[in-house]
């Protein structure tokens, strides 16, 4: 008789429009469902709607004379890509796994870190 235990093998299909983006915030909570909503957002700088520059008597394009809208330089953009949406079961499992593969690479610089202030460090 085999030993083998059963195995289960996933195959991993990506749409075709796939294509990771860079995050760097999160805005979120529970639906009224109890599912949990996750927003991820790229923080930056807004570009203007409009600049207006007055133009030189050579007809070039001179010094800028206005900016639309006026507050854009207090304000900040949070352009939402992306979200997903989970039941809280799936909110704990990908919680652990996140903090797996955050203690992982926290191993990797203390790794690095060691290997760097060693005797032996860039030596060859």
């Amino acid at each position: 008789m085999s030993n083998k235990k059963p195995e289960l093998t996933f195959k991993y299909v990506f749409n075709y429009g796939y294509n990771p983006t860079y995050v760097n915030g999160a805005q979120g909570g529970f639906s009224p469902r109890g599912e949990m909503v996750i927003n991820f957002y790229l923080e930056r700088q807004p570009l203007p709607e409009s600049i207006s520059h007055e133009i030189t008597p050579q007809g070039a394009i001179g010094r800028e004379t206005g900016v639309e809208p006026e507050d854009l330089p207090n304000s900040m953009v949070r352009f939402i890509d992306t979200g997903v949406v989970m039941s809280y079961e799936n909110a704990k499992v990908f919680h652990a796994w996140l903090g797996d593969k955050l203690r992982e690479v926290e191993e990797l610089h203390k790794a690095r870190a060691s290997f760097e202030n060693s005797a032996a460090a860039g030596q060859a």
